[in-house]
């Protein structure tokens, strides 16, 4: 049975996330999480909350332009990931998120490959 069936935050992540070579849905901090060569780069914080890894430098523009979609609390001032309210963003922006996050955490092997991919 997958301990992760009744999650519709953290299967709505992984159907976003499916292109995205090396992907496995496993718990990071006791939380369902998607993770690349082991290093976590999303999980669910919360029902309806995302966490995401994001470049420091991005944060505050996000924060600034889209505060109804991204938001942070004072555990993750600072560090590079931010809070993301589900039900505030479309899947095309979380997809690019995701793909964001990603990047910061996968395998040099595994960006080269999906670089590769990519239509030019």
């Amino acid at each position: 049975m997958d301990p992760f069936a009744d999650d519709p935050d953290i299967q709505r992540a992984a159907r976003l996330a499916a292109h995205l070579p090396g992907v496995e849905i496993a718990f990071w901090y006791g939380t369902p999480a998607l993770k690349v060569g082991g290093k976590g780069f999303a999980r669910v914080k919360q029902p309806g909350v995302l966490v995401l890894m994001c470049p420091l430098e991005t944060k505050a523009h996000l924060f600034e332009t889209e505060p109804r979609s991204f938001f942070e609390t004072d555990h993750y001032e600072g560090w590079p990931a931010l809070l993301v309210r589900l039900d505030a963003i479309g899947d095309a922006a979380l997809r690019h998120r995701i793909e964001v996050a990603w990047l910061q955490k996968a395998p040099a092997k595994l960006v080269r490959a999906w670089e590769a991919s990519l239509p030019r």
